[in-house]
């Protein structure tokens, strides 16, 4: 069945299309009668606008892009929820694509997205993100722009993020309030901000403390998996015995480590007690149950896509927009596994 246009209605009606546009519209200088003839007609063929047409008239797609390391990752679909939340209150249609922590990916698809004149980007980059020429594209090219969670520091534009170097010292601290006097840490890959971050404050909460800093106790994830924490968790008790405490990059990598420990029987946290960062569901279900740090993940998704209308406002209205970075506040959760 072909689709209605402002042309048949207008034929149908013996009326001009702008008569018939304005009527769709309600403009004040279409008489009721006509209004009511126009709308009964258009209802009984089913019209509805053609969004292409409009959108090459006002210049905007009403689509952003959003591209994530992963999909499946808990803290990533919050985010995409608080995204798409908000971008569904305010007319805006969300592309979600996935980079797989692969950096020539994550450039094909910012590519992509500016071919497709999105009206802005929200990224969070990818683990191999260490090349920023496509972020500068975006700015080149003039198109709304918000980083969060995993960013590239020096790129000016919005960005929504945690203190992660704060809030890992503040979980090892915790840690250290428990008794811990050898802490390892499994971190992130060397290349992500985040990871960065929160390695140096796992060094800084040691050094406030007096605890010698020994680089043997931090293992480097690659993938950030749970079957690193698993492999890890058996390196540490065989390299390290008197290991304690264990600050660990993400959840997903720390219920590994649980369920290592769990298979031989090493006490949690009896024996070592551990932290692990994000708050993931799973925290909560496995045993003994995960203490961790809250990483506010549906909120970072709505306070991302309102920086980016902001922007695309300021844009749209001509006027100058100077890029903010907003930082949400985190939380220690404390649970079993570092009672």
């Amino acid at each position: 069945m072909k689709e209605t246009t402002l042309k048949q209605i207008a034929e149908t009606l013996g009326i001009s299309i702008t008569t018939v546009s304005k009527a769709l519209k309600n403009y004040p200088d279409v008489s009721q009668k006509t209004k009511k003839a126009v709308l009964d007609l258009a209802n009984s063929l089913q019209y509805t606008p053609n969004s292409f047409a409009v959108n090459l008239r006002t210049k905007e797609s009403r689509t952003i892009g959003l591209i994530i390391p992963e999909v499946v990752h808990h803290f990533f679909s919050n985010v995409i929820n608080g995204i798409i939340a908000e971008a569904e209150k305010n007319g805006y249609l969300v592309i979600i694509l996935q980079s797989n922590e692969s950096l020539e990916l994550e450039k094909k698809q910012v590519e992509l997205l500016l071919n497709k004149r999105v009206d802005g980007i929200i990224i969070s980059l990818s683990n191999e993100s260490n090349d920023d020429n496509h972020l500068k594209e975006i700015i080149r090219r003039e198109i709304p722009f918000v980083q969060f969670d995993k960013i590239a520091k020096l790129i000016p534009s919005s960005k929504v993020i945690i203190d992660d170097q704060k809030a890992a010292f503040e979980a090892v601290e915790h840690l250290i309030k428990k008794g811990c006097k050898k802490i390892a840490h499994i971190r992130g890959p060397v290349n992500p901000q985040n990871a960065i971050d929160r390695f140096l404050g796992y060094k800084k909460a040691l050094i406030k403390h007096n605890i010698p800093f020994d680089s043997k106790l931090v293992y480097t994830c690659k993938s950030v998996t749970f079957e690193e924490g698993k492999e890890f968790a058996e390196q540490i008790i065989n390299e390290h015995q008197d290991v304690d405490g264990i600050f660990i990059i993400t959840d997903l990598v720390a219920v590994g480590v649980l369920a290592y420990f769990n298979e031989i029987k090493i006490k949690v946290p009896q024996q070592i007690k551990i932290i692990g960062f994000s708050n993931w569901f799973m925290s909560q279900v496995i045993t003994p149950k995960l203490s961790t740090v809250d990483q506010p993940s549906y909120e970072m998704g709505v306070q991302s896509f309102n920086l980016l209308l902001e922007e695309m406002n300021h844009r749209k209205e001509l006027k100058a927009f100077e890029p903010r970075t907003i930082e949400l506040t985190t939380s220690i959760i404390e649970r079993e596994s570092s009672l």
